[in-house]
């Protein structure tokens, strides 16, 4: 029997290549003639770039950069030399992962950190950056990141604003750019299909887990529009908006206004950069997964896109996450992982015996067979 072994990341349990560990031991424990490929998975979620660098075998490069309301703390990205592409995800110093919880402050928040690392990979000869868009903790249009390439935003006196400035976007009015722009293009990777603007937007949608408060909601909205409109009065290219702009609070809607971006959904461009498809023909079986699947893992998530992907090549693939929408989603076998609670100290070691108990079970009843 041949297993490929390609989960996505259980957010807050296990990263995508500890899951990958769990299901070998496994593997190697129940079935141990079998033969076991891994490719661990990502779709422009939070750490996408990182596990890609990891998987292409990328050189990182690691420089001082800040947190999204300016604290210091180590960043990096992966350089690739051939092509001067280097690979970050604005979750490494933008995210909400490195922030705590009591400092998420969406109008103060800034992906000026972001762009330190954008211009260190310029210099460095950079003249291709892949973004992973998952995770950002901010709502800027990618203003930061364009105030790190030497952008000026001023307030409706004529001065400057800094960045990490209260009410950014609401106080800005005119926007210098730059004598010459950087020589560089930009590939926004991203796991959503929102827009940046509607009722489905970055603001309503992933506005409150960034920090907004129902009852500024209106107000974000109206200082985002604003914004936009700043940028365009200022941009030769007069991008609107589209699918997946939403993503990373307008990032790609930003940069895509002065720089060459295209926005790519981050699964199917993972899964060609690490040659999946192929993986997936020399497997009997597939086994995925996920922290939650749910309606939005139907919308580009890695697993979903894994499902359609295994199908094609009539391959079984079992999927072994949490939640019940899992069941009718097609897969050829769901391991349905118990909730969690998160608020238990011990949570992390109940959640790695209850997910390799689970797949024990399942090798055991002959599921695999």
């Amino acid at each position: 029997m041949r297993f490929l072994i390609a989960p996505n990341a259980y957010k807050g349990t296990f990263t995508a290549l500890e899951a990958v560990e769990l299901i070998q031991e496994v593997l190697m424990e129940l079935r141990p003639s079998s033969i076991n490929s891994c490719q661990a998975v990502a779709d422009g979620g939070d750490g996408t770039c990182a596990l890609l660098a990891n998987s292409l075998g990328l050189e990182r490069i690691e420089c001082l950069s800040l947190n999204a309301i300016g604290q210091p703390i180590p960043g990096f990205y992966a350089w690739e030399p051939s092509s001067k592409t280097a690979f970050l995800d604005v979750s490494t110093c933008s995210g909400l992962g490195v922030l705590p919880t009591y400092a998420r402050e969406p109008s103060l928040a800034s992906t000026f950190v972001t762009g330190i690392l954008i211009q260190h990979a310029i210099q460095k000869g950079a003249k291709h950056l892949i973004l992973g868009l998952g995770g950002s903790a901010t709502i800027d249009l990618g203003a930061g990141i364009l105030q790190a390439l030497g952008f000026l935003f001023l307030d409706q006196n004529g001065r400057e604003i800094p960045a990490f400035s209260p009410e950014f976007l609401k106080r800005s009015r005119h926007i210098q750019r730059p004598l010459r722009l950087p020589e560089v293009s930009f590939t926004c990777l991203c796991d959503v299909r929102n827009p940046f603007f509607g009722p489905k937007g970055a603001v309503p949608i992933f506005g409150p887990q960034k920090g907004v408060k129902e009852a500024e909601i209106e107000a974000t909205e109206v200082s985002t529009a604003d914004f936009v409109d700043l940028l365009q009065r200022k941009s030769s290219n007069r991008v609107l908006d589209q699918p997946g702009f939403g993503a990373a609070g307008g990032i790609a809607f930003g940069l895509a206004q002065f720089f060459p971006c295209q926005l790519e959904f981050g699964a199917p461009y993972f899964f060609e950069q690490v040659n999946l498809e192929e993986k997936v023909r020399q497997a009997d079986w597939i086994l995925t997964g996920e922290g939650q699947y749910d309606a939005q893992s139907e919308e580009g998530k890695a697993c979903f896109e894994l499902r359609q992907l295994a199908h094609e090549h009539g391959k079984k693939i079992a999927l072994i996450a949490s939640g019940k929408e899992g069941h009718a989603s097609g897969f050829d076998a769901v391991l349905e992982l118990p909730p969690l609670d998160f608020s238990d100290p011990a949570y992390k070691k109940k959640a790695l015996e209850q997910f390799q108990g689970l797949l024990r079970e399942a090798i055991s009843t002959g599921l695999f067979d």
